[in-house]
């Protein structure tokens, strides 16, 4: 899989993945998709960026842990549940804000910082069973 149309092309595919992976992740609380399928997305663009690049200039190009990006997301899902307790209210109860930005209202939600924590969560452990994978074919060579 090391063509020179494969190295060209996958960082394209990896920046419209990514980019959808957001998209289905911010869309997940009205529609399908959600933090779980949108980290999916996003770790196969990365998965596909190791085919093409190998594992460790992959990696070079997160600049971050994968691992430690799934730590941040665990700590992001479980800050979301706490919020609720500043309230008075049980433990991973939603909170709802509502900002109005000229004529549009946006709604901001803990599920929806949930969401984002089972984002990165997913996308760092499975980026880093890929790029683990990855670099075992490249030690025999």
């Amino acid at each position: 899989m090391n063509t020179i149309i494969f190295r060209t092309i996958a960082p394209l595919i990896v920046a419209i993945m990514l980019i959808f992976s957001v998209y289905v992740c911010l869309r997940g609380h009205n529609e399908p998709g959600g933090g779980f399928i949108g980290g999916l997305i996003a770790a196969s663009s990365i998965a596909i960026l190791g085919m093409a690049n190998g594992a460790e200039e992959t990696r070079r190009a997160l600049r971050i842990d994968p691992l430690a990006i799934a730590g941040f997301g665990v700590f992001i899902a479980g800050f979301s549940g706490l919020l609720s307790l500043f309230t008075g209210s049980p433990f991973m109860t939603s909170i709802w804000l509502y900002l109005e930005l000229g004529q549009t209202t946006v709604p901001l939600s803990t599920p929806m910082v949930f969401d984002i924590g089972v984002y990165f969560v997913v996308f760092g452990t499975i980026a880093a069973v890929a790029l683990a994978l990855e670099g075992d074919g490249e030690e025999e060579r």
